[in-house]
């Protein structure tokens, strides 16, 4: 059995379901394979929410790209009838307003992002649950916040097949196997021909190409933790409650968002780690650092039980930008990835601009190319 595509997307995480939503609306015939389904409970994509922020210091690469994913965000989400993002807010925490703070309220204002600032004794009143201390300068991006993220990549996949995606579950083995380029083997033992290939599989990559990318991807373990809040109190729900980065200390966290309590997550890269086969489970000496945070900055939350916890992974590379470039010797194969822990909100930009590469309207992002990912990882993008 044999199909014939314009186009193969291997891989339904946020990356690959918009890239293939957006070639489809550019009358290409596509294909979209995962091996266990969009967003599933091994991807960097799964899980319940992600934040969506347009702040990135003096990066206004990434805000425009933020800005324009909102937008698409918000398109789909209108069409498909799913309210799937929040307008939680995002409130940048800081010691002081240093040069990367500066930099950032420049590049949002420079954006036109709607913004509020504060002061410590502020924020004291505007956020009387937040432990402030320390803390002397803060930026409040009022209409950005959470994006629920499982359900946000079912909903691409499934208005991308609405328009003409072809979506199988399926894992595409590495290609190679064939004397055709175009053509790549399932693990169901179907054989599939797509003019060009485009691997967006995540933490993935480096194990379908380790010559190339195994030692530029970088997947590392990340643990999420949700406290319940006393009964009746709504002060760690939104609006009360913002979305919060308090990225000196490396740790972000929402309010409570559909009843599953109040999250929060350390930012600093973990150890690396095999997505196939690594623990889902938090590790005791990663709850004793969450409850410990979570007392000293939410002080009446200090005995609040965690009502869930679990594990994902970044899928870093080595400066935190993204990869988008052709395989360096299979001119029709792309690879698609490097989320770094930021990318899931930029999912709309990002299926635009590999749609364009491959179209070929687009100019090309220097940054994203796979000569500028090294193998030792300086990350410079948060």
């Amino acid at each position: 059995m044999s199909a014939t595509y314009d186009i193969a997307v291997v891989g339904a995480g946020v990356f690959g379901a918009w890239t293939a939503w957006h070639l489809t609306k550019r009358g290409r015939r596509v294909l979209l394979l995962d091996a266990y389904g969009p967003a599933h409970a091994r991807a960097s994509s799964g899980g319940e929410s992600r934040i969506i922020r347009m702040g990135y210091g003096a990066d206004e690469l990434y805000t425009r790209w933020s800005q324009r994913s909102l937008l698409q965000w918000k398109e789909l989400f209108a069409a498909t009838g799913q309210p799937l993002f929040h307008e939680t807010g995002v409130l940048w925490l800081a010691h002081r307003r240093g040069p990367r703070e500066q930099q950032t309220f420049e590049t949002l204002e420079r954006c036109a992002v709607p913004i509020q600032v504060f002061d410590h004794a502020q924020l004291t009143v505007r956020y009387p649950q937040i432990n402030v201390d320390g803390v002397g300068f803060a930026i409040l991006e009022t209409t950005s916040g959470v994006l629920m993220a499982r359900r946000a990549v079912a909903a691409v996949v499934s208005d991308a097949v609405r328009r003409g995606t072809e979506y199988r579950l399926a894992a595409a083995l590495a290609p190679g196997a064939s004397k055709n380029p175009n053509e790549f083997k399932t693990n169901t033992g179907e054989t599939i021909v797509a003019n060009k290939i485009v691997f967006a599989c995540g933490a993935w990559l480096g194990k379908i190409f380790p010559e190339t990318l195994g030692q530029r991807i970088f997947p590392t373990r990340q643990e999420i933790f949700f406290f319940g809040a006393p009964p009746g109190d709504r002060s760690f729900t939104a609006p009360a409650m913002p979305t919060w980065l308090f990225q000196e200390d490396q740790v972000y966290g929402m309010p409570d968002i559909e009843s599953r309590g109040f999250k929060m997550a350390f930012d600093h890269h973990g150890a690396l780690v095999d997505p196939e086969t690594q623990s889902r489970f938090a590790s005791p000496g990663a709850v004793e650092q969450a409850r410990s945070y979570v007392a000293h900055r939410f002080p009446s939350l200090r005995h609040a039980p965690i009502v869930e916890s679990g594990v994902c992974q970044y899928e870093n590379t080595s400066s935190g930008d993204f990869l988008v470039d052709r395989h360096p010797t299979l001119d029709n194969i792309w690879f698609v990835g490097g989320g770094s822990g930021h990318g899931f909100k930029h999912g709309p930009a990002m299926g635009e601009y590999v749609a364009g590469q491959i179209v070929g309207d687009i100019p090309a992002e220097p940054r994203f190319s796979l000569a500028t990912k090294e193998t030792i990882q300086h990350r410079a993008v948060y």
